[in-house]
């Protein structure tokens, strides 16, 4: 559920008896809309299904609710574009490969005029997309996708929490910091931080053409070395996902992490009264030299959206049907169901939104964050490859960082 080719709610993909029904016939005439939703949300959706049918009661309606890891939606629906869902949930960085496939409606008229006024700015950039020289919106989106940090208010305090070296003071080989170092959604926030990352060209098809990053330069030499340094820390959890990061909360090995929010409800039925959250630390640059920063960690900052399938026979009861998904009295019903923090401005003000402190720590993080758009489809292969050496060598096989880190630009480009 995270990130496109990986995600941030990975239900397992798997079709309903029904099968892939976006263009049959409903039941004695009934419109029939298929919508794929993560398995987490599987329960919520159906409750929004039943909400939305109260609403339109003189349409009869015959909905089928199947799971699709978020994370996969875009190879899915290109699979049988015509066959697929009507309305599925996706992270928006997929958007211009199902763009590209046609497996995306662009939104219009007055919906599109009710969605811009109801969304953040952020959440809006996130899924417009220029096709031919034309700008477009081609999703409602529904909540932030980032990242941040959860800690445990009894061994770190918030002091101690703004800055890497603060969190580590205070960790040990048995009670560690948990950073996902091997995956290139969390360690490109360092390079994100001293104003580093890529450049993607597109044809008119939205096609890569071109693809440069200067994460290699002199800058990006001391972001890695700093990123090593931490690397080989034993008070570092480097080589970790979501199920080590809740088992080391469960289990006390683990006193800060930094994750998103999907993960919240398991970290803080564990933590209990000691469950904490925060904006992502600093990180020491340059350490033990004049040059030696204090440098803000910046987040990739992706939406989750409803987008409804092109070939939809319904498509305007599809465009109806995400909508009411994503409105804002549906924002925060999920908000309450699963944490997610809305984009909806109005459904932000809400007086438990308001109050919740990974909600208090996403809107902070995303003072410090860089829209998920225009990403390389390469990027993430090499980022792994590069935290990958760094843990194999911080286990004693070496670390030649110049060669690893050139050969991993040289993988990004193109």
């Amino acid at each position: 559920m995270k990130k496109a080719a990986r995600g941030l709610c990975c239900g397992l993909a798997v079709l309903s008896v029904f099968g892939f029904a976006a263009c049959s016939e409903g039941e004695d005439g009934a419109i029939k809309l298929t919508v794929w939703v993560s398995e987490a949300d599987q329960a919520f959706a159906q409750s929004v299904v039943e909400d939305f049918k109260k609403e339109h009661p003189d349409k009869k309606y015959q909905f089928v609710i199947d799971i699709q890891g978020e994370n996969d939606v875009a190879t899915r629906v290109l699979n049988d574009v015509e066959n697929a869902a009507d309305v599925y949930s996706c992270i928006n960085d997929q958007l211009p490969k199902l763009i590209n496939g046609d497996g995306l409606a662009r939104i219009a008229g007055e919906r599109l005029n009710r969605v811009q006024a109801a969304n953040s700015e952020g959440a809006m950039e996130s899924v417009t997309i220029s096709v031919g020289g034309e700008s477009g919106v081609y999703g409602m989106p529904y909540t932030d996708n980032s990242f941040f940090l959860y800690y445990n208010k009894s061994v770190l305090s918030e002091e101690d929490v703004q800055s890497f070296d603060g969190i580590l003071s205070k960790c040990s080989s048995t009670k560690q910091f948990a950073f996902p170092m091997t995956d290139g959604w969390y360690t490109s926030s360092f390079y994100f931080g001293k104003d580093l990352g890529y450049s993607v060209s597109y044809d008119k098809d939205l096609a890569e053409t071109s693809i440069s990053c200067d994460f290699g330069n002199t800058t990006g030499e001391a972001v890695t070395q700093a990123m090593w340094s931490y690397v080989k820390d034993n008070r570092l959890k480097a080589d970790v996902n979501d199920s080590k990061i809740v088992a080391g909360f469960n289990d006390g090995s683990i006193v800060a992490a930094v994750s998103g929010i999907w993960n919240k409800t398991t970290i803080e039925k564990y933590l209990g009264e000691n469950f904490a959250a925060a904006k992502l630390p600093t990180y020491t640059l340059n350490k033990g030299t004049a040059e030696e920063e204090q440098v803000q960690l910046v987040s990739f900052a992706g939406y989750k959206l409803m987008g409804v399938n092109n070939y939809s026979r319904y498509k305007t009861d599809a465009m109806d049907f995400a909508e009411f998904y994503t409105n804002k009295e549906n924002q925060i019903k999920h908000f309450k169901v699963r944490g997610f923090v809305p984009t909806d401005e109005e459904a932000r003000m809400d007086e438990a939104v308001q109050a919740d402190v990974c909600a208090k720590a996403i809107t902070q993080q995303l003072q410090f964050s860089k829209t998920q758009i225009n990403v390389p489809s390469t990027l993430w292969v090499p980022m792994e490859g590069l935290g990958r050496a760094m843990v194999t060598g911080a286990q004693g096989g070496g670390f030649d960082l110049k060669a690893q880190l050139r050969a991993c630009v040289s993988a990004i480009e193109k």
